[in-house]
């Protein structure tokens, strides 16, 4: 592969897609073109990157053409089709959809977990669920150093993690709130002012566990190629534009302090300590937006296990970098090295 690839963003025009570009930007990606696609309506149109504009082409069966790296963030259906085509036109797909995390062929990783899962690719690499990365992150380090038996996650999801016009739904509909006025949800399916609720997506009739909560269980299970580790989720939709946050208890087989939590975070990647009890501060969404690491605090013993093998925090993580386009740009960072490994 080229030290300057061809690079190509489909679903170019949304929130994720906005972000791929602005996070190559930011970390001097190399760059040999970038081919920027989307549906036919916005086909004509530019993005600026590196200040050039960059025309907006269809997505085709043949738009993958001369194509090095593909970053895919257009929703499964999408990636389920054109993925495969990509592949056979000679890229490497770095998919953001849940359409082929559980492929046992298929990569999921985290770079600062699996970065060696990376080689094994055929052709796709799966981009891990938003909430699982914010989650994810902080425990592996803890995970490698005393095996965490089960683990207990409660999130906040933002706005951001169901895109761009969910994004400006939760606007419009505060501002109708506040001029008194009824605002009848397009994307949502409830109320998004002053509100939250369970996660938007499918709850199985079976477990009552939403399709969120289930690729979190999944997932972990996957990346941190355990199958036993016990995952209890619950995801809930609430009322921030952008950042997810989560409470987090997890058990581990020793014994474990909160000191020790500390320092294992203070030297993990990708986290920030944010825990400060006297000011009463601690990770917050205003604060993870546009942050790469993710923010942990509230680093406590979980009183309810006088056993002293449980923690409880709380974490804060900007779901379109670190949960999305940051995490796929670092994937794509290491495809040469690992790829010529």
């Amino acid at each position: 592969m080229s030290n300057d690839p061809v690079v190509a963003i489909v679903g170019v025009t949304g929130a994720v897609g906005a972000e791929f570009i602005a996070t190559m930007d930011k970390r001097g990606f190399h760059v040999g073109k970038l081919k920027a696609l989307a549906s036919a309506r916005s086909a004509g149109k530019t993005v600026s990157f590196r200040g050039q504009d960059v025309v907006i082409e269809e997505l085709t069966e043949r738009a993958f053409e001369g194509v090095d790296i593909a970053l895919f963030s257009a929703g499964g259906s999408i990636s389920k089709k054109f993925a495969p085509i990509a592949v056979k036109a000679g890229a490497v797909v770095v998919d953001n959809s849940s359409a082929f995390r559980m492929d046992p062929n298929v990569p999921l990783v985290i770079p600062e977990i699996n970065a060696h899962r990376i080689r094994d690719h055929k052709g796709i690499i799966a981009n891990p669920n938003c909430a699982a990365i914010t989650a994810l992150v902080p425990l592996w380090p803890i995970h490698q150093k005393n095996r965490i038996k089960r683990v207990i996650i409660s999130t906040y999801q933002a706005a951001s993690g169901a895109g761009a016009a969910a994004m400006e739904e939760l606007v419009e509909s505060t501002r109708a709130n506040l001029n008194g006025q009824v605002y009848t949800p397009k994307v949502m399916p409830h109320p998004y002012a002053f509100n939250l609720f369970n996660h938007n997506t499918a709850v199985d009739p079976e477990t009552g566990y939403n399709d969120e909560e289930t690729k979190v269980i999944k997932e972990t299970r996957k990346i941190f190629e355990d199958e036993t580790i016990a995952v209890g989720v619950t995801c809930v939709r609430v009322p921030v534009l952008r950042a997810h946050c989560e409470a987090i208890t997890f058990e581990c087989e020793k014994p474990i302090s909160e000191d020790q939590v500390r320092a294992i975070m203070a030297q993990a990647p990708g986290v920030k300590v944010v825990d400060d009890r006297a000011r009463n501060y601690f990770p917050m969404p205003i604060d993870a937006s546009g942050q790469d690491d993710v923010l942990v605090g509230r680093i406590r013993k979980d009183l309810s296990d006088p056993s002293g093998h449980s923690i409880s925090m709380f974490v804060a993580a900007d779901q379109l970098l670190k949960g999305a386009a940051l995490n796929a740009v670092q994937i794509a960072e290491l495809l040469p090295q690992r790829v010529m490994a």
